[in-house]
């Protein structure tokens, strides 16, 4: 009798849940491939319904959907993964942090009512990282996949992704509430781009398709209007763009799962700006016997030194054992080799460039990561593609960043001393810039003044000659907070990754070799670092 009853209790209990809670929050997930489902499931949701063609930003619609993803929360949350093995675990914890970003997206950071830039639709290159950095809007107009002169399949795309601006910007100016001024004035650059993009667009589209140009009217005036909308209404901000130090640590560690406060992170970036800048001096003052580094003067002097580059990473990775090498390596770093500057018009990255490319294509690391995401994607549906809030950067970044000392260490520059000083160069440039948006979060320093940082600490005035990328680079990491930093926090965790595993194998009497550390580096996905140290190694950095 009692066992009846608590069948017919267990019944009516479902019951319950299924009419008053729905039928998504009472069904019950326990398997990877209900994991999997979820995941579409999760993904769904978090992209906008369209009004009038464009995604829904709107308050409304957000406060209406909050139900919705809460109820998603708590599926995911009541997950029981104990049997589950270490790479589905790990999946989980992608999707967890995701709705971590989602849900932070809505309580704190708000690009929608806070940042101009996140309207920006129109996208003249591909990222070097698995999504754009940076918050964007559901609608970009990814202009680099287009081939000119276009055909009647792609003039019909192009002309139905051009109708999304007028709609998108119309709305933008009643979401657009918020009074972060940084932000609001550093934005409307943005749209001086994209206007100057689309009027450039005019004699590239077919002349006989009339509807493909007034789509492209259409756009660039409601890209002028809204520029001039954003001017008038600058005039009244006035409020601070950072997030604060601990909405800054509550994102990294729960969102991007870097197991940092911020405290940490200047402690941290001040170290490796330190240890840049000695090193530097110290390659320097070993170096002072040798000639100095001549620049590329001309574009056949440039191209010589940019085919012999690639030639000289390519046969290092190889001959050491660096690396695997695939097929689709030497084509993904050849096309994106650079070409010759004038030297009145370099910045930061091709003044090195120009000296030395292979410390810039050792950063490259970049195209193979992606060559290998487009070639052989992760078998998992949740790892296969972009993570959504820029969650991949520790990885992405971090491993870039790390080779450019690493290939050095191992013996890259044996036969270019003075190329060892780019490298300090370089990382002392991102610390530097890492330090400033750090300060800028923390409503410390305006954007402007952490320019200034960043200018101030890299080497031989090397940021002082295009100002552009610098308010580029500083706008984008106020824009999304931990960019600034993730190369070297980033390489931080790699370096610990590296350390971890070295003494793992030490112990077992195996030696550490990096090709097959970053086969399987690189075989775990675009995932935050931490996940990788797990899926690696078997140690567990990060709660439930």
């Amino acid at each position: 009798m009692l066992k009846n009853e608590g069948v017919v209790i267990k019944k009516y209990c479902f019951l319950f849940l299924f009419l008053f809670l729905g039928p998504s929050e009472a069904q019950t997930l326990s398997t990877h491939q209900d994991l999997v489902g979820f995941f579409h499931e999760w993904r769904g949701f978090e992209k906008p319904p369209l009004v009038d063609g464009a995604p829904d930003y709107t308050r409304d619609r957000f406060d209406k959907d909050h139900g919705k993803f809460k109820s998603l929360q708590r599926r995911l949350n009541d997950i029981n993964f104990s049997g589950w093995s270490n790479s589905e675990k790990i999946d989980w914890h992608v999707v967890q942090a995701e709705m971590n970003g989602y849900d932070f997206n809505y309580r704190v950071l708000r690009p929608w009512e806070k940042d101009p830039a996140f309207y920006q639709t129109i996208w003249t290159y591909k990222s070097d990282v698995p999504a754009h950095e940076g918050p964007t809007n559901h609608s970009t107009l990814e202009l680099w996949t287009y081939d000119f002169p276009l055909n009647t399949e792609e003039a019909a795309r192009l002309e139905k992704e051009l109708g999304v601006i007028s709609p998108l910007l119309k709305q933008a100016r009643k979401n657009l509430v918020g009074n972060a001024k940084d932000l609001w004035v550093a934005g409307i650059n943005n749209f001086y781009r994209q206007k100057s993009v689309l009027e450039g667009l005019e004699t590239k589209i077919p002349k006989n398709n009339a509807s493909l140009a007034y789509a492209l009217r259409d756009a660039t005036k409601a890209t002028a209007e809204f520029i001039v909308w954003l001017e008038d209404m600058a005039k009244h901000k006035n409020g601070p763009s950072g997030i604060g130090k601990e909405n800054y640590t509550w994102y990294q560690k729960n969102v991007h799962l870097v197991p940092l406060t911020w405290e940490e992170e200047v402690d941290l970036l001040k170290k490796e700006l330190s240890r840049a800048w000695s090193s530097l001096a110290l390659e320097e003052q070993k170096n002072r016997g040798l000639p100095p580094m001549v620049s590329a003067k001309t574009p056949e002097e440039f191209n010589l030194m940019a085919e012999l580059g690639v030639q000289r990473i390519m046969s290092f990775l190889k001959e050491k054992e660096i690396m695997p090498i695939k097929p689709n390596m030497e084509p993904a770093l050849r096309s994106h080799m650079g070409s010759f500057i004038p030297e009145e018009k370099r910045n930061f990255f091709t003044i090195g460039m120009h000296y030395d490319p292979v410390p810039l294509y050792s950063h490259f690391y970049h195209w193979f990561d992606l060559a290998q995401m487009e070639d052989a994607p992760h078998s998992s549906p949740i790892r296969s593609g972009p993570l959504l809030y820029n969650i991949f950067d520790s990885k992405s970044e971090g491993i870039a960043t790390g080779v450019e000392e690493m290939f050095m260490q191992a013996g890259l520059y044996e036969d270019s001393p003075r190329s060892k000083e780019i490298v300090w160069i370089m990382l002392a440039q991102r610390a530097a810039r890492g330090l400033g948006s750090l300060y800028a979060h923390a409503n410390m320093m305006t954007m402007e003044e952490a320019g200034a940082v960043h200018v101030r600490w890299t080497p031989r005035g090397w940021m002082k000659t295009e100002p552009h990328l610098l308010k580029f680079e500083q706008h984008l990491y106020l824009r999304q907070p931990g960019y600034g930093t993730c190369y070297i926090t980033g390489k931080h965790l790699v370096e610990n990754l590296i350390a971890k595993r070295a003494q793992q194998l030490e112990s077992i009497g195996e030696g550490f070799i990096m090709k097959d550390f970053l086969e399987a580096f690189n075989d775990a996905g675009n995932i935050p670092v931490e996940l990788v140290r797990w899926e690696i190694t078997g140690e567990k950095t990060i709660t439930r």
